[in-house]
């Protein structure tokens, strides 16, 4: 009995551990839902032209914050190399100025910045 108990976890564990593959497990490390950077890119740049809409239509400024703060949480999700990653993170400068034009209620330079930072979203698929 003192041999078969050991013998029969380690078979257990042995079986368990063989039966998972452990790349789909580290697919996604923190709960996120992972996209493949083209993928990332055009959430990015949806959210970038909704926002524009918004701002075309007359939304409300929190409303157009909100947006913005989507466009730059999804804009994280952009994972391919260094260069792209330098790239988007020059790109998400504009979202970040945008956001600050609208705070102080300034809506043209907000979208001039929005469509700039929609460029060069767009230009990052020529990168990858």
């Amino acid at each position: 009995m003192k041999i078969l108990k050991p013998f029969l976890l380690s078979v257990c564990l042995g079986a368990s551990m063989g039966s998972f593959s452990t790349a789909a497990l580290a697919e996604c490390e923190d709960g996120r839902t992972c996209f493949e950077p083209d993928v990332a890119i055009d959430n990015v740049v949806a959210k970038i032209m909704e926002t524009r809409h918004a701002i075309d239509n007359g939304v409300d400024r929190e409303q157009i914050i909100l947006l913005i703060r989507e466009a730059i949480s999804l804009n994280k999700e952009i994972n391919a190399n260094d260069l792209v990653d330098r790239h988007r993170q020059k790109a998400a400068k504009y979202l970040k100025l945008a956001r600050k034009e609208v705070k102080n209620a300034a809506l043209q330079p907000a979208d001039a910045h929005l469509l700039e930072a929609e460029k060069r979203f767009k230009a990052l698929h020529d990168l990858i």
